[in-house]
């Protein structure tokens, strides 16, 4: 655990700050917290909540954190988007390095120290490493498996693993805080995909966004069908606002759900008329079937819900990659 007494060489780490954005976290949030203190750093950290309006007991349980730990704060986040969240909390901060973590993670042992190490080591101006999508229900489970598979998500290699080395984002991240406020922070009006957007522009200053997969932290799976589809339908309409902000960042992975969604609703509408339109759905179908018996190894029951959990990830994803730009067009903003 952290010692804020520690001896002199100690001065020879930088200081850390954790930030988390907080809302409705009432089942995870102490799990959370608890992983972070658990953490040996020898440069001491502080940790920063940063508190939504919440509709469940989320204050009470940071009430208590804060009263029984002197290294943790809150902040107030009136806004209660995850940006300007993460914005606030990099205000009342000061650590030379910024550590996120969402209020549903879970650090993986030596994680701080062993980023930190990394960022030294490699000069990056950001590091992450592994999403480890850990379900509690059979359907979590589901989505977990879903998560860390690439007929789920693609190849990403914070979601499936990988080597060391560059790439274009990472989960949560390890900042250096001179890079992060050249940079002008996470853009407040993107509610969803903020993290990519900023390290497209951190990489676009000549920074380095480097993948550690030593460092691992679990993330909490939705558990239900209804906020899954929620959950996706939104990360493919944030996306595509990242896209009209930089255009050129489009990667492959990222244009394949919007095309099975055509494929699929274009084949089985047309197949009204055409028959053979209809292989464009069948085959889709087929790639599910045959995926989840892999991912699910083998006739259990997380198979039979991948066989509904991937088709709502892809075609959600998908729906809202392609949806009109309504009201909910942001303006261009980094507060």
């Amino acid at each position: 655990m952290s010692d804020p007494a520690c001896d002199p060489a100690c001065d020879a780490f930088p200081t850390v700050s954790v930030i988390m954005p907080v809302r409705n976290e009432e089942r995870f949030l102490r799990d959370s917290v608890e992983a972070i203190l658990a953490q040996h750093y020898p440069g001491g950290f502080d940790v920063c909540l940063a508190m939504a309006p919440s509709s469940d007991a989320t204050d009470a349980v940071a009430a208590r954190l804060v009263r029984d730990h002197p290294q943790v704060r809150m902040v107030a986040n009136p806004s209660g988007t995850t940006p300007a969240g993460l914005n606030a909390a990099i205000a009342a901060t000061t650590g030379e390095i910024i550590v996120r973590v969402d209020g549903h993670a879970e650090l993986s042992p030596g994680y701080i120290e062993r980023a930190v190490q990394t960022l030294v080591r490699t000069g990056a101006v950001n590091v992450g490493g592994v999403q480890r999508a850990v379900g509690v229900t059979v359907f979590e489970q589901a989505v977990a498996a879903a998560m860390g598979s690439p007929f789920g998500v693609g190849g990403a290699r914070f979601h499936t693993g990988g080597s060391q080395g560059p790439v274009d984002t990472v989960y949560l991240g390890v900042f250096r805080r001179e890079a992060l406020e050249r940079a002008g922070g996470f853009d407040a009006c993107l509610i969803r995909n903020q993290d990519y957007e900023l390290n497209i522009r951190l990489r676009a200053a000549g920074g380095t966004v480097w993948f550690d997969p030593s460092l691992w932290a679990v993330y909490r799976p939705r558990g239900s069908l209804l906020a899954l589809g929620r959950q996706y339908f939104e990360y493919g309409w944030w996306k595509r606002e990242v896209l009209r902000i930089h255009p050129a960042s489009l990667k492959a992975r990222q244009a394949v759900p919007p095309l099975v969604t055509v494929a699929v609703v274009g084949g089985a509408l047309t197949g009204l008329r055409w028959r053979c339109a209809l292989l464009a759905p069948i085959g889709y179908l087929a790639g599910v079937a045959l995926a989840s018996l892999k991912v699910g190894r083998g006739f259990t029951a997380t198979t039979a819900r991948l066989v509904v959990v991937l088709p709502t990830m892809h075609l959600s994803w998908g729906v809202g990659f392609l949806s009109p730009r309504g009201a909910r067009h942001p303006r261009r903003c980094r507060q």
